[in-house]
């Protein structure tokens, strides 16, 4: 008669660490005094991003996001909807005071930046980090008819 091996002894499973890969992650509640707001107005479109001292993201606004569509949304307007939807958002997280950094040459540009003192967040200071070739790329051949 032979007997059947007896099975190895079980180790205790580890605690999960993270959630498995299709899991939800818990949202943390951010309380943030101080941020910095950068406005990204293209010809297309008008991005307002609002992110804390180190960099990472609070909250994220588009022209797009606000309901325009197509030409609609490289309107000053619709930048003004962008950033105030934004700096409300960022109001709940407990943002008071902002930095404004401003990119792109837009038409969304300066309302954006009004919008977001109108929706009482407190600007410190405006600056504009618009990239400015020092020379660009070489132009095409000269064309010989």
């Amino acid at each position: 008669m032979s007997q059947a091996p007896s099975p190895a002894p079980q180790q205790p499973a580890a605690p999960a660490a993270a959630p498995a890969a299709g899991g939800s992650k818990k949202k943390m509640r951010r309380s943030v005094a101080r941020g910095i707001v950068h406005v990204k107005a293209t010809f297309n479109n008008t991005l307002v991003t609002i992110t804390d001292s180190n960099g990472d993201v609070l909250v994220r606004e588009s022209a797009g996001t606000s309901g325009f569509k197509g030409s609609r949304k490289s309107t000053p307007f619709a930048a003004t909807r962008a950033a105030e939807s934004a700096a409300g958002k960022a109001r709940k997280m407990g943002l008071l005071e902002v930095e404004v950094r401003v990119k792109g040459p837009g038409s969304g540009r300066e309302s954006a930046v009004t919008a977001l003192q109108a929706a009482g967040l407190k600007i410190i200071s405006i600056e504009d980090i618009t990239p400015i070739p020092h020379n660009g790329c070489r132009p095409r051949k000269k064309r010989r008819v």
